[in-house]
C-alpha cells in the first residue's frame, strides 16, 4: 500500500508517524521512537506482508509486470490509494489528509530530514487528497519511475493503469475490506 492507505490504516497520530517512519529509517533505529510510534512501524510491516501475499494483489500485478516487471507492486500500491480515495466522500478524505499532516507535524522534530521533506511536499500538494484525482495518481506514479533505477523514466504507466481501472477496481473491492479487518486485527494485539 501507499501513503493514503497506510495512514488510513493508522489508529493514532503515533501509529500514523510510525507508518511514514518505516520508509525512511534503517530498522535498527525503530526502537528509538515512542512505543505508539513503533507499533505504526509494525503496522507497516503487516500491512505490506498482508498485502504482498494477497491473491487479488497478486492478480493486480500481472496488469502492470509487462511493462514493469518487479516494480508491478509498486504500481498496484499506488493505484490502491486511487480506489481508497474514491471509496471516502470528499469530506472524510479532505479530513483524513489534514489529520496526516497535522500528526506528522505535530511530532516533526522526530522526523529525519529526508521525511521532512516528503511532508512539505506532501502538505504543500495536497497529495493525499489528490489521490482521488487521475493527476494525483499519474504524478505519484510518474514518482515511483522517477526513483526506479532501472526503468525508463517515459513508460505509458498511467495509461495502463487508465485502461485497466475497471479490473483493479474489483481487485480493490474484494482486497482492501480484508487488508482492514487484517489491520484491525493486528492493532487489537497491541
Amino acid at each position: 500500500m501507499n501513503y493514503l492507505a497506510h495512514s488510513y490504516l493508522a489508529f493514532s497520530d503515533e501509529q500514523i508517524v510510525g507508518q511514514f517512519l518505516e520508509d525512511v529509517i534503517p530498522n535498527r533505529d525503530r526502537f528509538s521512537y515512542p512505543e505508539k510510534m513503533q507499533e505504526g512501524i509494525t503496522l507497516h510491516r503487516e500491512v505490506d506482508t498482508f498485502t504482498d501475499s494477497h491473491p487479488e494483489l497478486s492478480k493486480a500485478k500481472k496488469i502492470f509486470s509487462p511493462l514493469v516487471r518487479l516494480y508491478a507492486g509498486a504500481f498496484v500500491d499506488v493505484s490502491m490509494d486511487y480506489f481508497l480515495a474514491n471509496s471516502l466522500s470528499d469530506e472524510e478524505l479532505k479530513n483524513h489528509a489534514e489529520k496526516v499532516y497535522r500528526a506528522l507535524r505535530k511530532y516533526e522534530e522526530l522526523l529525519p530530514e529526508r521525511l521532512l521533506r516528503m511532508v512539505d511536499g506532501m502538505e504543500k500538494d495536497n497529495w493525499l487528497y489528490n489521490y482521488k484525482e487521475d493527476f494525483g495518481i499519474k504524478y505519484s506514479m510518474q514518482n515511483v519511475l522517477n526513483k526506479a533505477k532501472y526503468l525508463d523514466k517515459d513508460l505509458p504507466v498511467f495509461e495502463i493503469f487508465l485502461n485497466n481501472k475497471p479490473e483493479l477496481k474489483k481487485h480493490f473491492d474484494v482486497f482492501f475490506p480484508e487488508l482492514l479487518a487484517h489491520a484491525k486485527k493486528i492493532n487489537a494485539g497491541f
